[in-house]
């Protein structure tokens, strides 16, 4: 039988559907009846990214570069980060797996459950973040002085997007074409705003950095805004009809989505000192309009977060439903809010930067090399993986190496050297198999 290079490979026959607890397959791959087009595909992974805590990230570069070299240190970071995650996209429409499953055939069934605690563990920490960004900013639009208001705020956002997550996939696509085109309307408004305020591009363009970065930070910096959430799109991009679809839409999330808000948080920060449009919103006077772009655009992002740590959490539980994990890490990430977890951003990005990339590397290193033809369930897998896990940690050591140092792009060297040490792993040991090879 001959197969589309880019269509569905997960080694099983999809066309009748076992009796399914959770409608978002969370550990099983996804059927083919139950796949999603392009347009809904997208509409997901932009709303995912249009995110305005990224662009306090974009606010730290905006006063740190020229705004030539600024645009420069972002393009090449979201090219690292868009190329990641389109790879790791790929591979999700292949398989139908999540990232986490797919760890079960790289790290071993065991080995795995240390993806499910680093990306689902980082994952509540976003989450913290933003539902801290909520309650903070709202009581700036209020001027309340009260900490039980702002943290009744927290707890009510949270809900509202931890009842969205549980509703899965179909919820996440209905918030997102809402509120998408609302939020990227206002913000181009805010652009129009202050490239108005500075004297057009030209001013814009002439403008002097107030700070200092090096430029390894700031890539470090782009990349982590958006790599750990990006190393689990598969659990998006396995819904995807061709792997075709899966890249396309990664573009449009990571690429263009992702560079966008960093460059508003950019302007904003360089014309009004603040790189939050929200913020800067309040200081027009349109409280009404920062409050509709602070909760229409944290609430999908943050669903998608909480979906995130959810099905991370069904594979380390090994439990065929991601509801109670999706509840239970919003709880923690809400008490991560109360106790100020959002308010140390900066530096939880670059660690991110650092830590999670190889991780995806190896997955891509190894697939490559092993799993082209499909990771058919039932395969035979050892609990340990023990050479991918040392490829993991040498890559992480790397990448940590690089940022201490001050010596090149962590995030690159950390993809790179483990997608590069997973195949020559997988050679050594005789374990690559040839692209024809039946599953």
């Amino acid at each position: 039988m001959v197969r589309r290079d880019d269509s569905p490979a997960t080694g099983v026959d999809t066309g009748v559907e076992a009796e399914a607890i959770d409608p978002d397959y969370p550990v099983t791959p996804v059927p083919a009846h139950a796949r999603k087009t392009f347009f809904s595909l997208a509409v997901v992974l932009l709303g995912f990214t249009v995110f305005t805590p990224t662009m306090l990230a974009g606010a730290a570069l905006g006063t740190a570069f020229s705004f030539g070299d600024l645009l420069l240190v972002v393009l090449v970071g979201s090219l690292i980060l868009a190329g990641y995650v389109c790879a790791l996209g790929y591979i999700g429409a292949r398989t139908g797996l999540t990232t986490v499953v797919m760890a079960r055939y790289t790290l071993g069934t065991r080995g795995s459950k240390l993806a499910s605690i680093l990306l689902g563990g980082t994952q509540i920490g976003w989450y913290g973040v933003i539902i801290g960004t909520i309650g903070t900013l709202t009581a700036q639009a209020f001027s309340w002085d009260s900490y039980a208001a702002e943290a009744a705020v927290m707890i009510a956002a949270s809900v509202l997007m931890c009842l969205t997550a549980c509703y899965g996939y179909r919820g996440m696509y209905w918030v997102s074409l809402i509120s998408t085109p609302l939020i990227l309307i206002l913000a181009f408004w805010v652009v129009a705003r202050s490239l108005e305020e500075v004297g057009g591009w030209s001013g814009l363009a002439s403008a002097e950095p107030a700070a200092s970065m090096t430029s390894a930070i700031a890539i470090t910096t782009v990349v982590g805004t958006f790599v750990s959430a990006g190393t689990q799109a598969p659990n998006w991009t396995r819904f995807a009809r061709t792997g075709r679809h899966a890249i396309l839409a990664c573009i449009v999330g990571f690429l263009i989505g992702n560079a966008l808000m960093i460059l508003f948080g950019a302007i904003g920060a360089i014309t009004f000192g603040e790189g939050d449009f929200v913020l800067v919103l309040y200081q027009l006077g349109l409280v009404g309009w920062g409050l509709l772009l602070l909760f229409g655009n944290l609430w999908k992002s943050n669903a998608d977060t909480a979906y995130a740590f959810g099905v991370a959490g069904a594979e380390l539980f090994e439990k065929p439903s991601k509801t109670p994990f999706v509840i239970g890490g919003s709880v923690i990430g809400t008490v991560l809010a109360l106790v100020g977890m959002h308010h140390h951003l900066e530096g939880y990005l670059v660690m991110l930067g650092i830590f999670i990339p190889p991780l995806g590397g190896v997955i891509i290193g190894d697939w490559i090399a092993r799993w082209r033809a499909g990771m058919p369930e039932g395969a035979s897998l050892p609990m340990v993986n023990g050479v991918n896990l040392a490829v993991y940690a040498v890559a992480s050591l790397l990448a940590w190496l690089s940022d201490h140092c001050g010596v090149g792009i962590p995030p690159l060297i950390g993809i790179v050297t483990a997608i590069v040490l997973a195949l020559v792993a997988s050679r050594v040991s005789g374990t690559a198999r040839p692209r024809s090879a039946a599953s």
